[in-house]
């Protein structure tokens, strides 16, 4: 199931968040102190994860680069009412934020972000275990291959095959009429 995380000091704006991001299916942990959405990071894999940039007890783009840290695979958010262009680069260059999103926001476009960020992780998940796989693979073959090496340098001629001109195994001994 993928995992969203909202933070934000005010209870209202995760309120509307969930109204807002309940029927994508998707499990939505909300937060209103980073202290407990830092917790929950040791505790959950998160897709994606949005939190506003001004709250009190921390600002948002400090929590996100802790996140970054935890979770480099979650594509980070921030969400602000203020965006000075300062802050944005500091959100680009130092928590590697995805999307800057601001309040009050359009349904759409959180929406549209989020799914985007949803698909965007999926994707990356996928090509690593296909990699995983495929080098998985390639380690078999290569065993096998060396394994081979062994057996030719063991038994020359062992590893080469006769075949007739439609492909068929040409045994030693045997008449091709038989």
């Amino acid at each position: 199931m993928i995992k969203i995380q909202l933070v934000d000091d005010d209870p209202h704006i995760l309120s509307a968040l969930q109204r807002l991001l309940r029927p994508q299916g998707w499990a939505l942990h909300l937060f209103d102190t980073p202290e407990a959405a830092l917790a929950a990071l040791a505790e959950h894999r998160y897709a994606a994860i949005v939190c506003d940039l001004n709250m009190p007890q921390l600002n948002g783009l400090t929590y996100l680069q802790f996140a970054r840290q935890r979770q480099p695979d979650a594509l980070r958010m921030l969400l602000s009412a203020h965006g000075d262009r300062a802050t944005l680069m500091q959100a680009i260059n130092r928590a590697e934020v995805y999307r800057f999103l601001s309040k009050p926001w359009e349904n759409f476009e959180i929406e549209s972000a989020l799914q985007a960020a949803v698909d965007l992780f999926q994707l990356r998940d996928e090509n690593r275990r296909l990699l995983e796989q495929v080098r998985g693979q390639q380690d078999t073959l290569d065993r096998q291959r060396r394994e081979l090496l062994r057996l030719e340098t063991k038994h020359p001629g062992l590893t080469r095959v006769r075949r007739d001109t439609d492909g068929a195994v040409l045994l030693e001994g045997y008449d091709v009429d038989d």
